[in-house]
């Protein structure tokens, strides 16, 4: 089961009734904003105890499209890599 922004915000406003939804909605669009903007600088973003996002660029390259067999030239592109943190490598493992 995938975590969706609409099940987020369902999350946090149960968790915290003092606060009006609409804030909680602007909260969460400010922080995915400013990881994206971050992310589009080319920075990385640290979430302590959750893990790191880094921009990786991945050079260009020649594939083969699997249905027809052909070559296809695939130019250079950025990617987004995430690597987990070391405490939630435990709680996945249930290492605690």
């Amino acid at each position: 089961m995938a975590i969706v922004k609409s099940k987020l915000l369902k999350q946090l406003t149960s968790n915290y009734p003092n606060f009006l939804k609409k804030d909680l909605e602007k909260f969460t669009d400010i922080i995915l904003n400013e990881i994206k903007r971050s992310l589009r600088r080319g920075d990385g973003v640290e979430l302590r105890n959750f893990g790191t996002f880094r921009v990786k660029t991945q050079k260009a390259s020649i594939r083969r499209n699997p249905k027809t067999g052909e070559k296809v030239a695939v130019p250079e592109k950025k990617v987004i890599s995430w690597k987990m943190s070391k405490e939630m490598f435990k709680k996945i493992n249930n290492e605690e």
